[in-house]
């Protein structure tokens, strides 16, 4: 068995794909209809699309899943994010764990959590 894609639910497709090929480079695979494939095997789901599936209330900011990336240059990588995004809400700003690396962790426009982290040595 392989794992595939991880999934994340949007409430607007067009501005999470150009959110996330703005900050990470990714980009489009395949448009199908409020659901799209991004490179890196991310995929952006409409809100209303897994709203019919599951028939549950999505829940923003539930912190219970993050999206993990690692950038060498991650002081490069948070002027990027402030020029771009300058209202995105933070969960932690730039900071450095015990072990040396240094992390920043953000929610993107839909409350999905991410953090982007130095490469562990």
């Amino acid at each position: 068995m392989k794992l595939k894609n991880i999934l994340i639910v949007v409430k607007d497709i067009e501005k999470s794909k150009q959110f996330y090929h703005d900050l990470f480079g990714l980009d489009m695979v395949l448009d199908n209809d409020g659901n799209m494939i991004l490179t890196e095997g991310l995929v952006l789901q409409d809100e209303k699309i897994w709203n019919g599936f599951l028939q549950k209330d999505i829940i923003p900011k539930s912190n219970s899943s993050e999206l993990y990336f690692e950038e060498r240059d991650i002081e490069a990588f948070v002027q990027k994010l402030e020029r771009l995004y300058p209202s995105i809400q933070y969960v932690n700003r730039l900071m450095t764990h015990s072990w040396g690396q240094k992390v920043i962790r953000f929610y993107d426009l839909d409350g999905n959590l991410i953090e982007v982290g130095t490469p562990m040595k």
